[in-house]
């Protein structure tokens, strides 16, 4: 069903073409809209410092279209939050050796947090966000579903949301192509129609990981880089400038190449093998957040992503105390300690997700040993009051997290149905 035509609807502005398409669609079904920006950056001297995404830039290209369509605008600070809960734990999470993917806590914790809290005060009763994304019943629950343009889906970074999130959400491009948003954007305002996309994280200038991170915390400290074997086979310039399952860079001269196979924290050491130690058959996970299936006990088939732009691969995934154990059917390469793995159906709908922790066989000195409910009283990493809801299951002592909109307890939060059939004319996503 379509939500109620008195809906009122916060659309997330970003400055893009996406977002706008998103905006027009839903003024144009009659919907009470407002555009909100995120600034999550900051600027200097009237210039955004990173990508345009996120800065002034983005804030005024948004309002032009906001001005063109008859709806307000608003620009949301979120500078202090940004940095704190998305920038800091980006940079400890590489500090320890792990690889973090900010864009999936940034849509769990800023998008869909700091949004909604927004939406609340404003009395908004959907967020709405120009994401290729479907939302769809799946049984007695709603579940994201892989966009039809299979390129563009972007299910993988919205993952953990909660069915309260998600109860709320609209993402009317779920059925669209890209060509078809730039299309429909054309009439709407020419330069939003031919921007250039923001394809990398929006605050780390260049790519340039390590430089960034060093920035904040002064430079990596030399250390060595050694076999699997426990062979000094070299020096590396700091773990910071290494990832796992890379091959250049690393300055050792050998018959056959070596890959990165592990970060080692408590030796400083860059560990390496040869292309048969990069593969992996087993993994633990941190705590799942649970999609299209309720809370599970018992052990269940699914395709599991392992970063954004990985193939889904078969695998098992058996629930466990602290989230879950996933054997794949098939080893695959580079399964990276920080990164999420999602669990899809053969149909695309996302059924949970969770962090990768670490080899379920060999183990890992770079495993992420953090849980949400260990994170709660982390004295390095303070979270926000969204984390404190959870639902125990007592067979195996399992918590799910029910991360919130903002600063609320989500007892406090009103039900919402989640819309879950198309446009008319041929636009989907709600």
């Amino acid at each position: 069903m379509f939500p109620p035509k008195h809906s009122r609807i916060l659309v997330a502005m970003s400055g893009g073409v996406d977002s706008a398409v998103t905006a027009a669609l839903l003024t144009e079904q009659g919907y009470t809209c407002f555009g909100v920006t995120l600034r999550l950056v900051p600027d200097q001297g009237g210039k955004s410092v990173f990508e345009p995404c996120c800065g002034l830039e983005a804030a005024q290209d948004a309002k032009r279209v906001c001005d063109k369509l008859g709806i307000a605008h608003e620009v949301l600070h979120a500078v202090d939050r940004f940095d704190r809960d998305i920038i800091a734990y980006f940079v400890e999470e590489y500090r320890e050796g792990r690889t973090p993917n900010p864009c999936v806590r940034c849509n769990r914790m800023i998008k869909f947090g700091a949004l909604y809290q927004r939406a609340n005060e404003l009395g908004a009763d959907y967020v709405a966000m120009g994401h290729y994304a479907r939302l769809e019943p799946y049984g007695e629950r709603v579940a994201l579903r892989r966009a039809v343009h299979r390129e563009k889906d972007q299910s993988y970074v919205l993952a953990p949301l909660t069915q309260r999130q998600l109860r709320r959400a609209l993402f009317p491009l779920g059925h669209l192509t890209k060509d078809q948003v730039r299309e429909r954007a054309w009439p709407l305002d020419f330069a939003m129609a031919t921007k250039r996309e923001s394809q990398e994280i929006c605050f780390v200038p260049d790519r340039d990981y390590a430089g960034f991170i060093e920035g904040r915390t002064g430079a990596g400290q030399p250390g060595p880089i050694l076999s699997v074997r426990g062979e000094r086979l070299g020096t590396h310039r700091g773990l910071l400038h290494y990832t796992l399952g890379q091959r250049r860079g690393l300055g050792i001269a050998a018959e056959q190449p070596y890959y990165v196979v592990k970060l080692d924290t408590a030796r400083n050491a860059v560990v390496v093998g040869h292309e048969d130690d990069t593969y992996w058959e087993t993994f633990r996970t941190g705590m799942i957040a649970w999609g299209g299936l309720p809370l599970q006990s018992a052990p269940f088939e699914c395709r599991v992503q392992l970063r954004s732009r990985h193939t889904p691969a078969p695998a098992t995934v058996t629930p466990t105390r602290h989230g879950a154990e996933v054997s794949l059917h098939q080893p695959e390469r580079s399964v990276t300690p920080g990164q999420w793995a999602v669990f899809y159906d053969d149909a695309g709908y996302v059924l949970g997700a969770a962090t990768i922790k670490g080899n379920a066989e060999r183990g890992t000195r770079n495993e992420d040993k953090s849980d949400l409910c260990e994170l709660q009283s982390s004295p390095r990493l303070k979270l926000p009051p969204m984390f404190s809801d959870y639902v125990q299951l007592p067979e195996l002592g399992l918590c799910e997290p029910r991360w919130g909109m903002g600063n609320e307890r989500l007892s406090a939060m009103p039900e919402f149905h989640s819309p879950c059939t198309s446009f008319s004319g041929g636009f989907y996503g709600f």
